[in-house]
């Protein structure tokens, strides 16, 4: 029998009850058996280290130490099974420390990936989730029946507070719902933090009066927790309803200490640097984990991936995490799917065709703003692109007639990709390639 550190972790078979425990899945690969490298992650992520203890007790091993429920040898794959006592609610930070903490670090180890975990409702609960979800977010724009339109200002960096303002005004005058802050704009010599709020929310309100529709601004509040908290309460006095952090830079606790402060603003969570450690498929923690971690942390809307855009992400795992966001998960609000990167009016089909339903944030940066005429016609073509799909029509019908001149424009300069995957090659189109999105969506 393997015995890391002098005691026994290997209970494969055993049933153990979910609501009990926190179970995660890693796909492991060691150069020592791969029983020795699971019990080498359970003693570590939970009670024990590398040698006999004097002070380890016979009720903490009965009690707290993390059990290995399965081992498959083919496929690489370890089950390991976390009593909820260990664990202390709402704070993850503490939860990564143990299920992604020195475990990775371990010389047994050669590769390890935390796949997926799955919380019981003891745990879910102690946290308040998303303050709004995406009925409350629907309920605010008053729209039901189609994605959100959503634009990030570009160029990311370089525009003063006010062209940074007069950009977002004609994106919204055009047709966006949302106007987000790129993620490494925050508060710098050229655009002032607290200059640009000011400015841009004064605009969102004008928008909002000559469209008759409500619009929102998403400016990046990411810094210290206590930086973070002042540019929350100055959104919130200059009277915006919303707020976005890069969640995984600032760290998940900020998340949660601005979740928790009651400032009633809509959470949008920007997921840069996660590819740092979801990329590769046998090292790291995926990116439907942090899915989960940041639903728990009261995210309202979360970038999971586009599948028919610049970035990388496989057309089963977006949509496994698009599900399991929008899915009831023990009475917590859901999150909302944010699509972006890469996109354009062109790819608009494609991408609703894969996920199936409309609840999603489709964001277009450079697809606006990169319009031959400009960010109001690209935002007008992008909105185009969305009022036809929705609808039961193809963009197509947009390049053989003249109903709609900007989406026109749009396609002309970047093609379109219909449901099949088929690129669908116009003149003037500058050739772009794409992976296939044809998967299952059950």
């Amino acid at each position: 029998m393997v015995k890391y550190g002098g005691y026994n972790y290997l209970h494969l078979g055993e049933k153990v009850d979910p609501e009990k425990y926190i179970i995660a899945k890693f796909y492991v690969e060691s150069t020592f058996p791969l029983e020795k490298a699971a019990e080498a992650i359970a003693s570590e992520s939970s009670v024990g280290t590398w040698t006999e203890l004097s002070t380890m007790q016979k009720e903490i091993l009965k009690d707290k130490a993390a059990k290995i429920i399965s081992i498959d040898k083919q496929a690489n794959i370890v089950v390991i099974a976390y009593p909820n006592i260990i664990w202390e609610g709402q704070n993850i930070p503490q939860l990564l420390s143990g299920i992604a903490g020195n475990i990775f670090g371990l010389k047994e180890i050669v590769k390890l990936k935390l796949l997926d975990v799955s919380f019981n409702y003891e745990y879910v609960r102690s946290f308040d989730g998303p303050a709004y979800g995406i009925e409350g977010i629907r309920e605010y724009f008053n729209v039901f029946d189609r994605p959100l339109l959503g634009t990030i200002i570009k160029p990311k960096l370089g525009l003063s507070s006010r062209e940074h303002a007069k950009v977002a005004f004609e994106a919204w005058y055009g047709g966006v719902d949302l106007v987000k802050d790129d993620e490494n704009l925050t508060s710098q010599d050229f655009n002032d933090f607290y200059r640009r709020i000011k400015l841009t929310l004064e605009l969102m309100r004008k928008a909002e009066d000559e469209t008759g529709e409500k619009k929102l601004y998403l400016p990046n509040i990411t810094s210290t927790p206590d930086e973070m908290y002042r540019r929350a309460q100055f959104v919130r006095e200059q009277g915006g309803k919303a707020v976005m952090i890069d969640i995984l830079t600032a760290g998940l606790g900020a998340v949660e200490y601005i979740r928790n402060l009651g400032l009633h603003v809509i959470i949008h969570g920007h997921r840069a640097m996660h590819a740092a450690f979801t990329r590769l498929p046998d090292y790291g923690i995926s990116m439907l984990v942090v899915s989960k971690l940041a639903r728990l942390a009261g995210v309202d809307e979360l970038h999971i991936g586009t599948v028919v855009g610049k970035m990388e992400g496989g057309a089963q795992e977006v949509i496994n995490m698009h599900n399991f966001l929008k899915n009831p998960w023990y009475g917590l609000k859901t999150t909302m799917h944010v699509a972006s990167g890469g996109l354009h009016p062109g790819l608009v089909e494609a991408l609703v065709d894969v996920i199936g339903d409309t609840d999603m944030i489709i964001n277009m940066g450079g697809g606006i703003h990169g319009h031959p005429k400009g960010t109001y016609y690209g935002a007008r073509a992008a909105r185009q692109a969305i009022d036809l799909v929705i609808h039961g029509k193809h963009l197509q019908e947009a390049l053989e007639s003249d109903k709609y001149p900007e989406l026109k424009l749009a396609l002309q300069k970047w093609g379109l990709k219909d449901t099949t995957g088929r690129e669908l090659i116009t003149e003037n189109q500058e050739p772009m390639t794409y992976k296939n999105v044809l998967v299952s969506k059950k």
